[in-house]
């Protein structure tokens, strides 16, 4: 069967992939609630088409941190690919260059910075999480910046790991023939089997429930890459990341599966956006897998969007063709919403092309009886 969009590629997966790895990758958190408002809160965001605009030439490329790329649409950081495809995060890393834009490599990869760096050139980001033992970070960040790494994504939304109950029922553990390969000569690399998520007991063990603003700061003096707050729904939060020297913002709820009851990212977007006020690029995960998503976000005032589930799920039905194509059919449903919307390049793309359900109705002129 020809695959015609982005979500046909989950049921593929999940005749594909083990239970226990197709569960990890499209369980959310506890109900669930969020993990499906991410995708219905852009059901109920409507165009407001301009026409007979000359369309015949569309231009989609945009400068993200100083980089060109060809389309605002990036990959966000997934664990564990090789769970899903044995090429895992090195297919993921070519389709990423191919299509001219960025990947966001996972703290928690199954292939290490230098192997991704080593498929050749690319613009790539790291996401980090960062460990009680500090010098494992500063590390992990120094290895990602000679690797050739462009910036760093740090995950602020995840002091404790999300309830996951598919995890629990599961007994979800990285595979044994798989290890995080950032972590491997760290002793950190393997999961031990637990009685509820082996990657819970993992979270509970390493990761650094301390973390806080300062430690944004200190992450400064570490690295002259410029760091990424991901994780961030709140106007308050917002203006902390920038008080605090962040580069920018991505509007994350780590696709919905850390805290349930959180709006969905396209709806947080706005304030985010609006408490930014221009300062930094403001970005945008969850949920997104049309083209018309790309424009709703950047109509709401994203520089750009990241996209998670849908390249596991391509890479796990047809690997590095998998995801290539994946950005090809957002890409080319991007560019034809744009068209249809009456619009030729990016800085086009405007918040009157779109109608929400918190716009105040227009006021109409009375009509004369």
């Amino acid at each position: 069967m020809e695959v015609t969009n982005v979500t046909e590629y989950q049921a593929i997966a999940k005749e594909k992939l083990p239970k226990m790895v197709y569960d990890y990758y499209a369980s959310g958190a506890e109900d669930q609630w969020t993990l499906e408002e991410n995708r219905n809160a852009f059901s109920r965001i409507l165009f407001r088409p301009r026409i007979l605009i000359d369309v015949s030439k569309i231009d989609m490329t945009t400068t993200i941190l100083g980089f060109k790329l060809s389309m605002p649409i990036m990959i966000a950081p997934t664990a564990m690919q090789k769970m899903a495809h044995p090429d895992g995060e090195y297919a993921t890393a070519r389709a990423a260059s191919a299509a001219g834009t960025i990947m966001t490599l996972s703290s928690w990869a199954t292939s290490s910075v230098e192997e991704v760096a080593s498929t050749g050139p690319g613009i790539r980001f790291f996401q980090l999480y960062v460990y009680k033992d500090r010098n494992v970070v500063a590390q992990l960040v120094r290895r990602a910046e000679r690797a050739g790494f462009k910036a760093i994504a740090l995950t602020v939304d995840t002091p404790r790991l999300g309830r996951r109950e598919a995890d629990i029922k599961n007994r979800f553990t990285l595979p044994p023939f798989l290890t995080l390969k950032n972590f491997e000569g760290l002793d950190l690399g393997k999961m031990d089997e637990a009685n509820d998520s082996g990657l819970a007991s993992y979270v509970a063990g390493q990761i650094d429930r301390t973390l806080s603003w300062k430690d944004v700061k200190w992450l400064q003096t570490i690295t002259t890459m410029p760091i990424l707050v991901k994780g961030v729904i709140t106007a308050e939060d917002t203006r902390l990341a920038i008080q605090a020297g962040a580069a920018g913002i991505i509007v994350s709820n780590h696709g919905a599966r850390q805290l349930d009851y959180v709006p969905a990212t396209i709806s947080a977007l706005e304030e985010v956006v609006k408490a930014a006020q221009g300062r930094v690029p403001v970005f945008l995960d969850g949920g997104v897998r049309r083209g018309t998503d790309v424009f709703k976000a950047l109509a709401l005032g994203a520089s750009g969007i990241f996209i998670g589930r849908p390249v596991v799920f391509s890479l796990a039905a047809e690997g590095e063709a998998g995801v290539r194509n994946v950005l090809k059919m957002l890409r080319d449903e991007f560019e034809l919403t744009m068209a249809l919307s009456g619009c030729t390049s990016l800085r086009e793309i405007t918040r009157d092309h779109i109608v929400t359900e918190w716009d105040a109705p227009k006021a109409r002129p009375a009509p004369r009886l």
